[in-house]
């Protein structure tokens, strides 16, 4: 009975590979034990999902540790209890000094956003690293030399002895327990067979694995511990090997080849499009009200406090463009925490904003105290927390993903310094938020804000590289988006919270960098309190006279604003009045492909003779070759579809300000006044 549970029959098909999402060797587990004192005193045990990219999983479960014992269901900050969770890493003794994101976890432990009252690791020593050697796989005597840089109190024990690792685990368990920091079990052991079922070691060992070979397994030295003793007999030793070998003989037969596979509840089809992300007026009057600052608070400087303070006058006028990207962001937070979902956001620098426009703490000039008007508010029903990272990205990003899948129910956001540097949690993204779904069920719902745009700034500080994550997308697995203004962001946070349990998937966001004091993005309050969100948005000043319009320029992102003159990077001009046959419309969710809008968007002009792609991206880059055969099966061929911007490149963006400018001048004009009949794009 106890096999052929469906609950059970269906794990143990995964444990054996009879699934299709990822190998064995990957899949996790949950379980909730029951403990002594009834059902009410449970331990809920979890083995997250982990991918062959050895130790990438550890800063998901330190993560998940961190979500699990956090309470949030009260405004203010939240509150960390460490004696709700205990997380536990296995390490390999090649792949803890090896892989980089080890330290990174390290360097996390005893930082106030990411502490969880210590972590047991151990290191599974087998004292090979595949068919490397020790020698040549570190540069330390021993394999748990690492920690000890952060202070982690090392025991190396015997895996031949049950006893004494039985005694290291109880001591590791007393100190995680009194001091609430790191303990470090160095397992030494061996690997009886190679490193997978068709590995012979003996090619590159011959000796070592001559030694293994002759050498008793743990079960036939502790067996014969215990016969020495008297404790049992030799028979009683053969006949328990023999009821638990029969255990895991009836468990596999136990297993209905036909028991049809759990089917994943999919979301009410559309309910992303139909959701409401709009507020009353009354109810965003009084929220702003509720954020403003106490008088007599010391700011650094008058600019801030007018900075500060002119944010709460820019709901005065309803019809006004007045609300800029930070003070819709802090709107929609505001928003969503009196609804009662908690939020957590974090990333390099971002409590003030790697371009000074968040200030979501305020430190007082004179006192030194720390202000966070969203966890002041009282409006407020759920916790707030904001927290600047270390300079890290994966361990970082991670440690947000396990905090989010850990606890769904949550707003969780990471902010890269630029977006660029995303790079460095390239294992993250690719191993878990895009694919996780597909491979083992998860459903993380993390929010990546991701500064994008070609300002200058040379290859490191221009792309976010949206083309990765377009490459990536597919079955619905993430939202990536790009939007251009104040009210587009506010409706966009505002729709991933509402979406958290009913339609979960990760949001990539282009996020801006000089747009964000640029007026031109600025939106009215009725936008806000009126408005939602806008897959496309239409040219307004084409639109009225859409039978003048003959060419259609779709772009994404901030190169709009570059191609209406209203950035400060370009000479002041404009092609709008000298070419009123073109309109510029904004693609502003790239993936899911929004079809209807586009379909609904070309409709309006029914003179088009030409769309084109412009884009400030290489060709290679940006969502071109995402974009170009979507568009073209979309008017069916009736439409020629063509590309502006730059040539392809191996690198995102010019060295130079100068060559910048100069470039971007030029895809500007391009497209407007590119005849693609007399010089066709023959790449």
């Amino acid at each position: 009975a106890e096999f052929k549970d469906s609950l059970h029959q269906q794990e143990l098909r995964d444990a054996i590979g009879r699934t299709v999402g990822d190998v064995k060797y990957h899949k996790g587990v949950r379980r909730q034990v029951a403990r002594n004192g009834g059902a009410d005193r449970t331990l809920n045990i979890t083995m997250p999902p982990n991918p062959s990219h050895l130790e990438a999983v550890n800063p998901i479960a330190v993560g998940m540790a961190r979500a699990a014992g956090t309470q949030v269901n009260q405004r203010g900050a939240p509150v960390f209890d460490p004696g709700l969770t205990m997380q536990i890493l296995i390490h390999g003794d090649a792949s803890f000094p090896g892989q980089g994101i080890v330290a990174e976890t390290f360097n996390l432990s005893q930082l106030p956003g990411y502490w969880t009252g210590g972590t047991l690791h151990i290191i599974a020593n087998n004292q090979v690293g595949f068919t490397t050697l020790p020698h040549d796989g570190r540069s330390t005597l021993y394999a748990s030399d690492l920690a000890k840089g952060f202070k982690v109190p090392v025991v190396h024990v015997n895996a031949d002895d049950p006893a004494a690792c039985i005694e290291v685990a109880r001591l590791a368990f007393a100190y995680q327990a009194k001091y609430e920091k790191d303990f470090l079990i160095d397992l030494v052991g061996y690997r009886r067979y190679g490193h997978n079922e068709l590995d012979e070691p003996g090619f590159t060992q011959p000796m070592m694995y001559q030694a293994v070979r002759s050498h008793p397994t743990v079960r036939q030295i502790w067996a014969e511990k215990l016969i020495g003793r008297g404790i049992v007999s030799p028979t009683d030793a053969d006949k328990l090997m023999a009821q638990f070998t029969n255990l895991l003989q009836l468990a596999y037969d136990s297993i209905d080849e036909d028991a049809p596979p759990e089917l994943e509840q999919q979301p009410p089809a559309g309910i992303a499009a139909r959701i409401e992300t709009a507020i009353p007026a009354d109810r965003l009057l009084a929220i702003n009200n509720a954020l403003k600052v106490p008088e007599g608070f010391g700011f650094y400087s008058k600019r801030l406090e007018n900075t500060i303070r002119a944010r709460r006058d820019t709901l005065n006028d309803p019809h006004a463009k007045t609300i800029d990207w930070a003070t819709a962001e802090e709107l929609a937070f505001a928003s969503i925490l009196e609804e009662g979902i908690a939020i957590r956001l974090t990333g390099q620098d971002t409590e003030r904003g790697t371009f000074s426009h968040r200030h979501a703490i305020l430190s007082d000039a004179q006192t030194g105290i720390k202000y966070t008007p969203l966890q002041e508010l009282a409006l407020a029903t759920a916790a707030f927390e904001v927290r600047n990272s270390p300079l890290s990205e994966a361990a970082a990003l991670g440690f947000e993903y396990g905090y989010n899948v850990q606890e769904p129910n949550r707003l969780v956001l990471w902010e890269a310094q630029y977006g660029d540097f995303n790079n460095s949690a390239q294992t993250i993204i690719d191993e878990f938020i895009t694919s996780a779904r597909e491979k083992w069920g998860q459903k993380p719902s993390l929010v990546m804000l991701l500064p994008h745009g070609h300002e200058g700034g040379g290859p490191d500080h221009s792309s976010a590289r949206p083309e990765r994550y377009l490459l990536m997308a597919a079955k619905f697995n993430l939202r990536l988006c790009n939007a251009t203004t104040a009210a587009q962001y506010f409706h966009l946070l505002r729709r991933q919270a509402l979406l958290l349990l009913t339609d979960p998937l990760p949001l990539v966001v282009m996020s801006p960098k000089s747009l964000l004091r640029n007026p031109a993005v600025y939106s009215p309050m009725t936008e806000l309190t009126e408005g939602r969100w806008h897959p496309v948005l239409d040219d307004d000043r084409a639109a009225a006279a859409p039978d003048q319009i003959t060419r259609l320029v779709l772009c994404s992102g901030k190169f709009y604003y570059d191609l209406i003159g209203a950035t400060n990077d370009l000479p002041a001009q404009t092609y709008l009045a000298d070419y009123p046959h073109v309109a510029i419309a904004r693609v502003e969710q790239l993936y899911p492909f929004p079809a209807k809008d586009l379909e609904a968007l070309l409709a309006r002009y029914p003179n088009l003779t030409q769309i084109i792609w412009a884009q400030e991206e290489p060709k290679n880059m940006g969502a071109w070759e995402y974009m170009q055969w979507r568009l073209k099966r979309l008017v069916n061929q009736a439409l020629p579809v063509d590309y502006v911007g730059r040539n392809r490149s191996s690198s995102p963006a010019e060295g130079s300000k100068t060559a910048h400018i100069k470039n971007q001048s030029m895809i500007v004009g391009y497209a407007y006044t590119w005849d693609f009949a007399t010089h066709p794009d023959n790449d």
